[in-house]
């Protein structure tokens, strides 16, 4: 795995919505390295343990890497309140991305809530054949809606509340979708039981799905073993590392029911 500690400089910085904020920084080694699915760990002034945020856009040629974060914490809040020209400590990237391989495949990409953004570079690789499932508590609540129209996709905004788009879940939406339209592969990213559910439809239908795992960790290097998950193959069950052998993993490979 490369990945490197770079001192970026923060460009811009918005509030997608409450307490989410988009921020962009010029960090060329980790933006000339990164893939879709990947993270970086961001250093928090008086924090110890950096906190991991997915890789919502990057672009070698221009230096520009882009995170997407909600405020969940003091470190998290920290970081909200930087403002553009200040230095970041970041480490990265880190992880296995989602495999990407043909943009002519028809992919479906289920997002909830903050788990939505890692799912922007797919759908830009994807274009105009992916189809963008996200939910959300309610229509102030939904992010990156612009931002997936503009990579050329389809887009299905479920909320809880039924204040924008489909009233319902996700996995109804996509489920609805797959018996109306082809579907080559299906990734996701979001809470573990809506991963569970997007899982186990793909599945059914035959369908490669990947599922990106968000697990809380400390090294974000796999030298600690503080976001190990359980995971399967042929001889029996695992716990594999978040950091180092995901956060995307095949569907299949992850036990559900542990």
């Amino acid at each position: 795995m490369r990945y490197t500690q770079e001192t970026a400089k923060l460009l811009n910085k918005s509030e997608l919505a409450r307490g989410i904020y988009n921020i962009v920084l010029s960090a060329p080694a980790i933006a000339g390295a990164a893939s879709a699915g990947q993270f970086v760990n961001v250093l928090c002034d008086g924090y110890q343990l950096r906190r991991p945020i997915s890789i919502a856009g990057y672009d070698a040629a221009l230096h520009i890497l882009r995170l997407v974060f909600e405020v969940r914490g003091k470190g998290t809040a920290w970081l909200a309140e930087r403002e553009p020209g200040e230095p970041l400590d970041l480490v990265g990237p880190l992880g296995h991305g989602f495999p990407l391989s043909d943009p002519s495949r028809k992919a479906v990409l289920v997002g909830g809530g903050i788990g939505t953004p890692p799912l922007l570079p797919p759908a830009r690789f994807y274009g105009a054949n992916a189809t963008v499932i996200t939910g959300f508590r309610s229509r102030s609540a939904a992010i990156l809606q612009a931002d997936f129209e503009a990579a050329g996709a389809k887009t299905i905004l479920c909320t809880d509340d039924g204040s924008a788009g489909f009233h319902g879940f996700t996995t109804q939406a996509l489920e609805k979708h797959l018996g109306e339209a082809s579907c080559d592969v299906v990734y996701t990213c979001g809470p573990k039981v809506m991963m569970r559910g997007v899982a186990k439809i793909a599945e059914a239908a035959g369908i490669p799905c990947y599922v990106s795992m968000e697990e809380r960790m400390g090294c974000g290097v796999g030298a600690c073993l503080g976001c190990v998950c359980q995971t399967k193959d042929k001889d029996g069950p695992h716990r594999t590392r978040v950091c180092l052998n995901g956060p995307v993993f095949d569907s299949r490979e992850v036990d559900w029911d542990a």
